[in-house]
C-alpha cells in the first residue's frame, strides 16, 4: 500500500481529492522509532503533526500542580493522528507521546510545509482544518462529559 493510499484512509484527510492526498504525501517525513522513544514532550514547542503508519503510541498527561499523577489519556495505532494542534497554533504540547510497541513508524507533517501547501491549495486546507475542528470538538465534548 502506498503512502497516498494509506493517507486517504486517515479521517483527518477525509474529503480530499487523490491529487490533494498526493500533496500531503509529498510533505511527509517518515520516522521509525523504538519502544520508549518520546515523540512529543508535554510543554515543549511543537511544529509537526504525526500520522501513525504502524505501531502504537501512548498519550500521557504529565504531572501538573492541578493533577499530580501522570495518566494515560489514550493509546493510538495505525492511521491515527496526534500533534494536530501544532499545525494551528504555536502553543506548547498538551501531552507527552511515547512509543509503546517494539517500534513505530510515523509520518511527520511539518507545520511550515503544511501551511504552504494550504495556501496554494485552498480546498485542501479548508477540508483538513474542517476535519481537525470536528475532531477537536468531539474530543472536548467527550472530555467535558467524562468530567461530570
Amino acid at each position: 500500500m502506498t503512502l497516498s493510499d494509506r493517507l486517504s484512509q486517515v479521517e483527518l484527510f477525509e474529503g480530499l481529492e487523490p491529487d490533494e492526498i498526493d500533496l500531503i504525501a509529498a510533505i511527509c517525513e517518515e520516522r521509525t522509532l523504538s519502544s520508549g522513544h518520546v515523540v512529543a514532550k508535554q510543554g515543549d514547542a511543537g511544529d509537526e503533526l504525526f500520522v501513525i503508519w504502524e505501531g502504537l503510541v501512548e498519550v500521557v498527561h504529565e504531572e501538573t500542580p492541578e493533577d499530580p499523577a501522570p495518566r494515560t489519556v489514550v493509546n493510538l495505532g495505525q492511521g491515527q493522528v496526534f500533534g494536530e494542534m501544532a499545525l494551528v497554533d504555536f502553543g506548547p504540547r498538551s501531552a507527552t507521546v511515547r512509543v509503546i510497541s517494539e517500534k513505530a513508524t510515523l509520518q511527520a507533517i511539518p507545520r511550515k510545509a503544511f501551511l504552504e501547501t494550504c495556501e496554494l491549495h485552498n480546498h485542501l486546507g479548508y477540508a483538513v482544518m474542517r476535519n481537525m475542528a470536528a475532531d477537536l470538538s468531539f474530543k472536548l465534548r467527550h472530555q467535558h462529559l467524562i468530567g461530570r
